[in-house]
C-alpha cells in the first residue's frame, strides 16, 4: 500500500473511533480539556515558537511575501488571543444533547430532536497555524474528531500545537485521536483525505478560491463551501449621508483582504451626484482605486472605466467597484448575477423597502445600514467560527458550535407499536 495512502487511512479510522467517545462526555470534562490546552499552550510557547520559526525561515527562503510570512508568525499576542479564544469557548453554552421541540402524538409518544455531533471533521486550509487552535477547540466543545491538514508552510506550527492539545486530551483521559494533524506534507494527502468517506463526515477547505473549488470538485465527502466573498452595499436614495459614508468607508478600509469586505457600492441614480461627492474624497484619502460604470465616471474624475472582468470581483485589496443603478430592482439584479451569497448590504431610511431587501436578497447575512464587517462568528454572537458557510446545507453563514452539530430525532414511548 502506498504509505500516504496507509498513514491517512490510519489516521481517519483513528478520529472515527474517538468521535464514538465523545458523545457522552459531559460539559465539564470537555470544558477541563479545554482549559488544560490554555494551559498547555502558555507553559509550551517557548516550544512552539521555535517550530514556528522553522516554518518562519523556510517561508523567507522560498520567498514567500511579507504579508503571508506575517499570517504565519505565532507571535506573544497571537498566543494571548489564541489562548483568550479557547477561554471565550469554554463560556459557550454546550449545544450537545440539547432536545427542541419536544411534542407528544396522538398515540402518546413524546418526539423531539437532540443537537448532536457531526462525527469527524476534516479541515484542509492554508497559513495562520492559529487556525489550528480554533478550529480544534469548537470540534471538541461541540463533541467532534478533527483532522487538520495546514498548508506545507505551516508544517512544523501545526505539529507542535497539535501535539500540545493532544496531551492536554490526555491528561483529560480523552482519546487523543480526537485532534489530529496530517503528518505528512506530499499533495497527495489531500486527495487521499478526500476519499475517506466511510470515517469522514464533513470536510471544510478555508483559503482561495482555487484549494475551495479543488476540494468540491475531488470530494467524495460533503463539504461546506465557501469559495468567496463578493459583498455589496446598496445605497438607496433615503440613505442617510453621513451614516452611510461611515460604513461604507469601514467596509471597505478596516480589513480590506478578509472576505467580509466590501467590494462593490450600488448607488440610486437620484444621489448619486451628491453622494459620490462626498464618497470619493474620502475613499482616495484611504488609498481604495475605483473603478466604476459609465455614469459613475461621468460624475467624479477619481474613478476610473471599469473592466468587464471588475463586476462581481473578489479584490482582497483596497480596490472597488462603483455602479449607478436605477432603484432597489436594478441593484437586486445586478447582486443576483454577481454576489456570492455571502454578506450584502442596503443604506435605506425606507422600512418597507429595507423589509423587502431582508427577504428577497440571498446571502449568508444580509444587513440594513450596518457594515459588511459584521458577518463573523464573534460579531453576530457565535463567540468563535470555524468558517463561513455559503452554501444552505446544512449551515448558512458563520458556524459556530451549533453550526457543528446536527440534530437526530429522539423518540420516548411507553409500549406503543405501529398499527
Amino acid at each position: 500500500m502506498d504509505e500516504v495512502q496507509r498513514v491517512i487511512d490510519d489516521i481517519s479510522a483513528k478520529a472515527k473511533t474517538a468521535s464514538r467517545t465523545l458523545l457522552a462526555l459531559s460539559t465539564e470534562k470537555k470544558n477541563n480539556a479545554l482549559a488544560r490546552m490554555a494551559i498547555l499552550l502558555l507553559d509550551n510557547k517557548g516550544y512552539i515558537q521555535k517550530e514556528n520559526e522553522k516554518d518562519i525561515e523556510a517561508g523567507k527562503a522560498t520567498g514567500l511575501s511579507p504579508a503571508m510570512l506575517d499570517r504565519l508568525m505565532l507571535s506573544d499576542d497571537v498566543i494571548s488571543a489564541m489562548i483568550a479564544g479557547i477561554h471565550e469557548v469554554i463560556d459557550l453554552p454546550d449545544p450537545v444533547g440539547k432536545i427542541d421541540g419536544m411534542q407528544r402524538r396522538p398515540n402518546g409518544l413524546l418526539v423531539g430532536r437532540m443537537a448532536a455531533p457531526l462525527g469527524v471533521i476534516a479541515m484542509i486550509y492554508e497559513s495562520r497555524p492559529n487556525v489550528t487552535v480554533d478550529a480544534a477547540v469548537l470540534c471538541v466543545k461541540a463533541g467532534n474528531s478533527i483532522i487538520l491538514r495546514g498548508g506545507s508552510e505551516a508544517f512544523y506550527s501545526n505539529r507542535a500545537l497539535a501535539n500540545i492539545m493532544q496531551k492536554a486530551l490526555l491528561e483529560s483521559d480523552i482519546a487523543k485521536e480526537a485532534i489530529q494533524v496530517v503528518p505528512v506534507t506530499d499533495r497527495e494527502a489531500v486527495n487521499v483525505l478526500l476519499r475517506q468517506e466511510e470515517n469522514i463526515d464533513l470536510i471544510i477547505p478555508r483559503g482561495g478560491e482555487g484549494l475551495i473549488r479543488f476540494v468540491c470538485e475531488n470530494s467524495s465527502i460533503p463539504v461546506l463551501k465557501h469559495y468567496k466573498g463578493v459583498c455589496h452595499i446598496y445605497v438607496d436614495k433615503t440613505v442617510d449621508i453621513d451614516n452611510g459614508l461611515a460604513i461604507i468607508v469601514n467596509a471597505k478600509t478596516q480589513r480590506p483582504g478578509v472576505c467580509n469586505a466590501l467590494e462593490g457600492v450600488l448607488i440610486h441614480e437620484d444621489i448619486a451626484d451628491t453622494f459620490l461627492a462626498a464618497l470619493t474624497p474620502l475613499m482616495v484619502k484611504e488609498g481604495v482605486r475605483l473603478l466604476g460604470c459609465p455614469k459613475s465616471t461621468a460624475l467624479s474624475e477619481d474613478i476610473a472605466a471599469a473592466e468587464e472582468s471588475d463586476w462581481g470581483k473578489e479584490f482582497l485589496d483596497l480596490a472597488m467597484c462603483v455602479k449607478v443603478v436605477s432603484g432597489y430592482e436594478q441593484a437586486k439584479q445586478y447582486i443576483e448575477k454577481y454576489g456570492s451569497q455571502h454578506t450584502e448590504c442596503i443604506l435605506t431610511q425606507d422600512y418597507s423597502l429595507a423589509h423587502r431587501f431582508v427577504q428577497e436578497i440571498d446571502a449568508s447575512a444580509v444587513m440594513v445600514n450596518a457594515s459588511t464587517r459584521f458577518n463573523d462568528g464573534g460579531e453576530l454572537g457565535l463567540g468563535a467560527e470555524i468558517g463561513i458557510s455559503t452554501t444552505k446545507l446544512h449551515a448558512y453563514g458563520p458556524m459556530g458550535l451549533e453550526e457543528l452539530t446536527t440534530r437526530k430525532f429522539v423518540v420516548f414511548g411507553e409500549g406503543q407499536v405501529r398499527n
